[in-house]
């Protein structure tokens, strides 16, 4: 991976990780929040697209098929995961999730796409992945921790892994598309990432008319304006970050180096809050940042 890729993807991993500190507490909000949140995000970032060169000589219907694409996906991809922290503890579903997604992401590049990442850059993968995982594993609650990871309350597979498993495999699917859309359909990141933002608007729309929730809209935004300001602007960035360094680097090793947030996060977490088990994430952290070294060398 080359040194601006490695410096663009560690960047995305910052600012993915400063919006979800920003926007933690008002995400629970749920479909209202993430209304107002694509709404923000395409409004704000369509007044870049002109700085930026527009579309750069892309054609208009692989535009619109591109980020209508991208739009379903991310949308199942969110409903999936808070389907998964209804049913099952939010600790063992984002372990599952997040080491799942990129471990499916490499062996279907490496297949579908053709990539052969050095020996030493897929060691540096499992690294990153077997980090994460850690992080989510040391944050289960008293009750799971105490049961074997893939089992439930009456014997069967742990409904936390369960819908881990089929987030990652929506994570996986995301990330792949969203590189062949700048890659093969040569799509520039902003005008694309703009674009999904607003194809995920109408089906926000929809699951807000069935639950009834258009009233908390305007709680919503009184109370969370400046998150969702926050939010507008660097989870955006973070992810124009990762489409632009796809367009460098393979996307079996741009998709775990993402993951970095997630233990910026925990570290955060354990400096701002005290959580648990401090030694523990720190190590795991380590495992990580072991990782990111040697992909990027």
């Amino acid at each position: 991976m080359s040194t601006l890729a490695l410096v663009l993807v560690l960047a995305a991993a910052v600012a993915h990780a400063a919006w979800n500190i920003i926007a933690a507490g008002k995400s629970k909000s749920g479909l209202p929040f993430l209304w107002w949140g694509a709404v923000f995000a395409s409004t704000i970032w369509a007044g870049i697209i002109p700085l930026t060169g527009g579309l750069q000589g892309a054609s208009w219907r692989d535009f619109l098929f591109g980020v209508a694409v991208s739009g379903v996906l991310h949308v199942v991809y969110m409903l999936v995961l808070q389907r998964g922290y209804a049913a099952g503890d939010l600790a063992t579903v984002y372990a599952t999730a997040r080491g799942s997604g990129p471990i499916l992401t490499v062996i279907i590049a490496l297949a579908l796409f053709g990539e052969r990442p050095s020996p030493v850059a897929l060691l540096g993968v499992m690294f990153i992945v077997l980090g994460v995982v850690c992080i989510g594993l040391i944050g289960r609650s008293s009750a799971t921790a105490t049961r074997p990871l893939m089992i439930g309350k009456r014997g069967r597979i742990d409904p936390g892994v369960l819908y881990g498993l089929l987030t990652g495999v929506a994570i996986a699917a995301y990330s792949l598309w969203d590189a062949y859309s700048v890659n093969e359909l040569s799509l520039p990141p902003v005008p694309y990432m703009v674009g999904f933002l607003a194809a995920e608007l109408p089906f926000f729309s929809v699951l807000l008319l069935r639950a009834r929730g258009y009233s908390q809209l305007g709680q919503t935004l009184k109370t969370s304006w400046r998150q969702l300001l926050g939010f507008g602007i660097i989870s955006p960035l973070s992810y124009i970050l990762v489409l632009t360094a796809n367009t460098m680097a393979p996307v079996s090793l741009v998709a775990p180096m993402r993951e970095v947030s997630v233990v910026l996060v925990s570290l955060y977490g354990v400096i701002r809050f005290g959580q648990d088990r401090p030694v523990a994430r720190v190590v795991a952290a380590l495992t990580v940042v072991a990782g990111v070294v040697l992909i990027g060398l």
